[in-house]
């Protein structure tokens, strides 16, 4: 009994040194900032690619959003996520899948195209969206902003193909930050998210939780989009006013409502009835759907991209009266269910993904998506963003057990030689 408890002793004083080091690590005050290594190609102006193939994604990308959103919508209570910010990281992830992965992620993500045309067309899409709102205003009264970022989070000394970080490089503008994750995970973590608080304007914090990254992460691929745009028409502060509003189960809560005449396109639709408001210089509109009272869920579960397009393609200007509450979310998901689900399996399977075109091996695989949303609309306008982190880690090899628990032989030996220095045995340990 005694030499079993001294070899489980030893086994977890290995594994308290790292455990320790986290210590050390998170009480630090700031983390430090990582080392950058980029590809020598500079991004690419695609400008060339028509607007026909740019809706062409769009479409799709649009088409994946609502088959998520089906999914997402079974979790109770508000919800806010951005559908761009998840295709855009996943996008960068597929840059790197081949065989079955590379399959199944083409079409649960409603990819129109191989690899090849389809990442210079995510970077048209990526530099025809950061163009609008030139001139505008925000929501606080500061300029309009549309901001994407892109950014990867790789182990120091980890071999990436040269081939990758150049895709990543020219098409969507990503350099690659060296952090330590095997010997400093929990720091490693903090940068990360520090990354994506300062690229949201404060918005998305905590994107990565604690213990999503572990000694074995090789790679964070990571994507922040921010929103700030004031409403072509602001709504008058002195309009709103406290209004009923109907909750699922049929009872009322009063809310602020916003209240006003605007000039927008609305439509209808098998009783759903459909309003696009606006934002300074009408690049960008926020699409409110209102289906009849008890009828949200049979919405959601019908609510794809045909029936989408169907809506919108009836909107036609109109002078309204809207009202329309203000209001504020936050949302945080794991999508690793709800990608899986989809058919996205061998992307999380250890062994069984195939990312090498990431690093020429199969030992790559996604641990989770995490995303964030967050969203404000008020009188003056809307502030919304989101941020997804794809965290991709090595498989690692099974670990042995040994539990010396019976009779055992023990000899001491020169290992160069071979020589046994000393030989025996030990039938009771006491």
């Amino acid at each position: 009994m005694e030499m079993r408890m001294r070899a489980r002793t030893l086994s977890k004083s290995k594994i308290l040194i790292p455990v320790l080091a986290l210590g050390l690590v998170a009480g630090c005050d700031a983390p430090t900032g990582p080392s950058e290594v980029r590809s020598d190609k500079t991004r690419l102006d695609v400008s060339h690619v028509p607007a026909s193939e740019i809706n062409e994604l769009a479409r799709g990308n649009t088409a994946f959003a609502l088959d998520l959103y089906r999914l997402l919508a079974k979790e109770p209570g508000n919800h806010i996520f951005s559908p761009y910010s998840i295709s855009l990281a996943l996008a960068m992830t597929y840059g790197g899948a081949r065989g079955d992965t590379e399959r199944q992620m083409s079409q649960v993500l409603r990819f129109p195209l191989p690899q090849d045309p389809l990442h210079p067309r995510f970077n048209a899409l990526d530099q025809a969206l950061m163009s609008r709102g030139r001139g505008q205003s925000g929501a606080d009264g500061g300029p309009f902003r549309l901001r994407l970022a892109n950014s990867l989070w790789a182990q120091q000394g980890y071999f990436f193909l040269p081939a990758f970080l150049d895709l990543l490089a020219q098409h969507y503008g990503a350099g690659l930050n060296v952090l330590d994750f095997a010997q400093a995970p929990e720091e490693a973590r903090l940068v990360i998210n520090n990354w994506v608080e300062k690229q949201t304007e404060e918005r998305i914090k905590d994107l990565l939780p604690p213990g999503s990254i572990k000694d074995s992460t090789r790679l964070v691929l990571t994507n922040a989009v921010y929103f700030n745009a004031a409403w072509a028409k602001p709504f008058n502060k002195d309009a709103t006013r406290p209004s009923a509003f109907h909750l699922l189960d049929g009872s009322e809560v009063m809310v602020p409502m916003m209240a006003g005449r605007v000039r927008a396109p609305t439509a209808e639709v098998n009783g759903v009835q459909a309003i696009e408001l606006p934002y300074q210089g009408e690049e960008v509109g926020l699409l409110v759907l209102l289906p009849p009272q008890g009828r949200l869920t049979e919405l959601e579960t019908q609510l794809d991209a045909g029936l989408l397009d169907s809506i919108v393609s009836r909107l036609a200007l109109t002078d309204t009266r809207v009202e329309l509450p203000r209001f504020e979310i936050n949302s945080a998901f794991s999508l690793k269910e709800a990608l899986s689900s989809l058919g996205m399996r061998d992307l999380f399977r250890p062994g069984g993904a195939d990312l090498s075109g990431i690093n020429g091996r199969r030992d790559l695989f996604v641990s989770d998506v995490v995303h964030k949303g967050f969203i404000k609309v008020t009188e003056a306008g809307t502030e919304a963003s989101g941020a997804t982190g794809v965290i991709i880690g090595v498989v690692s090899a099974p670990a042995n057990t040994l539990v010396v628990d019976r009779p055992f032989l023990y000899a001491v030996r020169d290992r160069a030689t071979g020589s046994i220095l000393f030989l025996g045995r030990v039938v009771d340990p006491r």
